[in-house]
C-alpha cells in the first residue's frame, strides 16, 4: 500500500472520529455542559455546519498544491479539537465543534484528487475507499475508545487525543505525500461551473436525502441501543465498534464494485441498504440481537456509498472544479446530517422520546435517495465511460 494513502487515512481518521465520536459520547458532554440530549444534539449539528463553510477555504486556496491543503486543515483540525477537550460550557463547545468541521468537506475533496491521481490505473475507487478507510477505522476503532473514555475516564480526553493525532498527521504529510500539480486554475466563477448541470445536483440531493435519513436515527444511537436494545452504557463502545466493522467492510465492498460497474448505481444500492435497515428499526422488536443487527447493517449501507458518491462529483467537476465537487458531497453528507439529527430529534419529542420511531423519520428521506441515483444512474450512466467500465463481476 502507498504511505501517501496512509497518510491521507490518518488525516481522515481523525476527522471521522471528531464527527462521530460525539454520538457515542453525546449523554456524558449533555451532563458536563448542563443540557438535554436532543439539545445536545446542536453538538453534531455544530461540526456539520462547519464543514459547510469550510468548503470556501477551497475556492481560494485552489492554487495551493494540494499536499499543502492537507497539512492547513490538520492543523484546524488540531486546533478545534483542543478547543473542544477544554470547553467550558454549551457555547464554546457548539463553537469548537464548529472549527473542528472546517476542513472536514474540504479535506475530503482534496484527498480524493490525491489519492485518484496517484492510483494505478482502474483503481481510483479502490484507493479513494482506502483513504476513505481511516475514517470507517475511525468509528470502528476511535468512536468506541472515546466512548470508553467518557465513560470511565472524560469525554475531554478523546478530543485531546484527537488534537495530538493531527499533529502526528501532519509530520507524515510532509514525509509521504508527494507534489501533486494544483487543479487547472479556472478562476472562481469556473471552479463552480459544474453546479450549472443537472446530474451533479441530483447526486448532491441524493447524498444530502440519505444522510439526513440515516443520522435520524444514528444521531442517538447510543441512548437507542440502551432504552430500545437493552444495552448497558459500559457495552455501548462494543456496539460502536461493531458499527466501525461495518463501516470498514462496507467501504471496501463498495470500493471495488464501483471500479467494476456504475458509480451512481452502486451508490443506489448502498442507499439502499441503508433505508431497508432504518425500516427494520422501527419493525424489528427492540433486543440485543436486533439492534446488534442493524447497527451493523446501516454502517454498513452507510459507506457503501462514499467512493462512488466522491468520485461521481470529483468527475462532475473535472476543469477546474474538482475539489469543490469533492468537498461538496461531504457539504451535503453533513448538512445532511445536521438536518437528520434534527428531524431524528423532533421524531423523538412527538413520539414521547421512543427511539425507534428515529428510524421511521429517516425511511422516505433514503428511499428519496436511492431514486435519485437510480435515475441519474439511468439517465446518465448508459451513455458515458461508466458503460465501457463495466466487466464481468466472477463470483469464485
Amino acid at each position: 500500500m502507498k504511505k501517501s494513502l496512509l497518510a491521507l487515512a490518518s488525516g481522515a481518521f481523525i476527522l471521522g472520529a471528531a464527527e462521530f465520536v460525539m454520538m457515542g459520547i453525546l449523554p456524558q458532554a449533555a451532563a458536563a455542559t448542563g443540557v438535554d440530549i436532543p439539545t445536545a444534539g446542536h453538538y453534531i449539528s455544530a461540526y456539520a455546519i462547519g464543514v459547510c463553510f469550510g468548503t470556501l477555504i477551497l475556492v481560494f486556496g485552489r492554487k495551493v498544491p494540494p499536499k499543502d491543503l492537507i497539512i492547513a486543515f490538520m492543523v484546524i483540525a488540531l486546533v478545534g479539537n483542543l478547543f473542544s477537550a477544554f470547553s467550558a460550557n454549551a457555547a464554546m463547545l457548539v463553537i469548537a465543534r464548529f472549527i473542528s468541521g472546517l476542513p472536514h468537506g474540504a479535506f475530503f475533496g482534496t484527498a480524493t484528487l490525491i489519492a485518484k491521481t496517484l492510483a494505478d490505473k482502474g483503481k481510483e475507487a479502490q484507493a479513494v475507499s482506502i483513504m476513505v478507510t481511516g475514517q470507517t477505522l475511525a468509528n470502528m476503532l476511535g468512536v468506541p475508545a472515546g466512548t470508553l473514555m467518557a465513560e470511565f475516564l472524560s469525554w475531554r480526553l478523546a478530543f485531546g487525543i484527537l488534537a495530538a493525532w493531527a499533529a502526528m498527521t501532519i509530520v507524515l504529510s510532509l514525509a509521504w505525500i508527494p507534489f501533486v500539480a494544483p487543479i487547472k486554475d479556472a478562476g472562481i466563477a469556473g471552479q463552480f461551473k459544474f453546479l450549472t448541470r443537472r446530474g451533479p445536483w441530483a447526486i448532491l440531493a441524493a447524498v444530502f436525502t440519505g444522510n439526513a435519513g440515516v443520522f435520524c436515527w444514528w444521531s442517538y444511537i447510543s441512548p437507542w441501543l440502551q432504552k430500545t436494545g437493552g444495552w448497558s452504557s459500559s457495552l455501548v463502545p462494543m456496539l460502536m465498534m461493531l458499527a466501525g466493522f461495518g463501516m470498514v467492510v462496507g467501504g471496501i465492498i463498495g470500493g471495488r464494485i464501483t471500479d467494476r460497474w456504475r458509480h451512481a448505481g452502486t451508490a443506489a444500492l448502498g442507499q439502499s441498504i441503508s433505508c431497508i435497515g432504518l425500516l427494520l428499526v422501527v419493525l424489528l422488536p427492540g433486543n440485543h440481537g436486533t439492534t446488534a443487527l442493524l447497527t451493523f447493517w446501516i454502517a454498513f449501507g452507510l459507506f457503501f456509498i462514499s467512493a462512488p458518491q466522491q468520485l461521481l462529483m470529483t468527475e462532475a467537476g473535472q476543469g477546474g472544479g474538482e475539489l469543490i465537487a469533492g468537498a461538496a458531497v461531504q457539504v451535503a453528507f453533513n448538512f445532511g446530517n445536521a438536518i437528520g439529527s434534527i428531524v431524528g430529534g423532533a421524531m423523538l419529542t412527538s413520539f414521547s422520546m421512543n427511539y425507534r420511531f428515529t428510524g421511521l423519520g429517516g425511511v422516505p428521506l433514503t428511499l428519496l435517495a436511492v431514486g435519485l441515483l437510480t435515475f441519474y444512474s439511468w439517465r446518465c450512466e448508459t451513455d458515458t465511460e461508466a458503460i465501457h467500465r463495466m466487466r464481468e463481476i466472477k463470483v469464485d
